[in-house]
């Protein structure tokens, strides 16, 4: 198996998915996970000293993965066998086999730990099958890892509905806020804080110090500012480098306001050297 053709079979395989033939691209990436697996078992190595980019291929990067200790290092690499299992997820929801679902799922996060949305795909299933501490679990870990504001928006959104089911309106119109503060462009959040205008889960009824006290008091980690701060300021060089400068203006106040002009300033400056930027 090469990445050529597992990616050629995944195109397949997802074709049939959008014709509705679920059986028959259930069956394709069933065999395609059984050879992955197969192979990835046959070459894994035995040693974690070995260097990441000493491996050619991308499965034997693969193989390597799964031996790293900080999965951290790997933030980009995953693919293709975490969209293998996220399409045999996929699959397996649309025949009515929710428990292959979340195990599907469970490879797609061990395939890319750093995939938020695997994650938070695997927590809803978590959701529904009532395991409620793996639901909270898989959504505070998003804090830890998201790269994108939607993924935040996604967690805090999780959480307001999580409050709400608790009978915690205040708390979850904290989590409303928050998400709101990402100011992302997020149709399901514009619908969600539509809803709840007017209501006790309405975020208008709280101050940002009111709301960060109260998620504060269910855990959710005060330190995720930084996260969002970085998330909001790789938007803003994206909107400076596309000539908006008014939007890009708007988002670095935001991150200011998060975590402090300093704080900032200093974040910006570990995103350019990140992306070899010395401007």
């Amino acid at each position: 198996m090469s990445e050529t053709t597992l990616t050629e079979e995944l195109m397949r395989a997802e074709g049939l998915l959008m014709q509705g033939q679920d059986e028959r691209a259930r069956e394709l990436l069933m065999r395609l996970a059984s050879d992955a697996e197969e192979y990835v078992d046959r070459n894994c190595p035995t040693t974690d000293e070995l260097q990441w980019f000493s491996f050619p291929t991308i499965f034997e990067r693969l193989a390597y993965r799964r031996v790293e200790e900080d999965p951290r290092e790997l933030r980009d690499v995953g693919e293709p066998l975490d969209r293998l299992y996220a399409d045999l997820a996929l699959a397996d929801i649309h025949t009515g086999d929710y428990d292959h679902a979340t195990e599907s799922l469970k490879q797609a996060v061990r395939w890319n730990p750093m995939g938020c949305e695997h994650r938070l795909n695997l927590a809803d299933l978590f959701r529904v099958a009532g395991n409620m501490n793996e639901y909270l679990a898989l959504t505070y870990s998003v804090f830890e890892r998201a790269s994108e504001a939607s993924h935040l928006v996604r967690a805090y959104l999780t959480f307001a509905e999580y409050f709400q089911a608790c009978e915690k309106p205040r708390t979850a119109a904290a989590a409303l806020r928050a998400a709101r503060r990402l100011d992302a462009d997020d149709s399901t959040l514009e619908a969600v804080l539509d809803q709840a205008a007017g209501t006790a889960y309405d975020p208008d009824g709280l101050s940002d110090e009111e709301a960060s006290e109260l998620l504060a008091e269910e855990g959710i980690p005060e330190a995720a500012n930084a996260e969002i701060a970085i998330c909001l300021l790789m938007c803003a060089m994206d909107a400076a480098e596309a000539g908006e400068r008014d939007v890009a203006t708007n988002l670095t106040l935001r991150a200011r306001d998060l975590v402090g002009e300093e704080a900032a300033r200093a974040l910006l400056a570990l995103i350019r050297e990140g992306d070899g930027d010395a401007s």
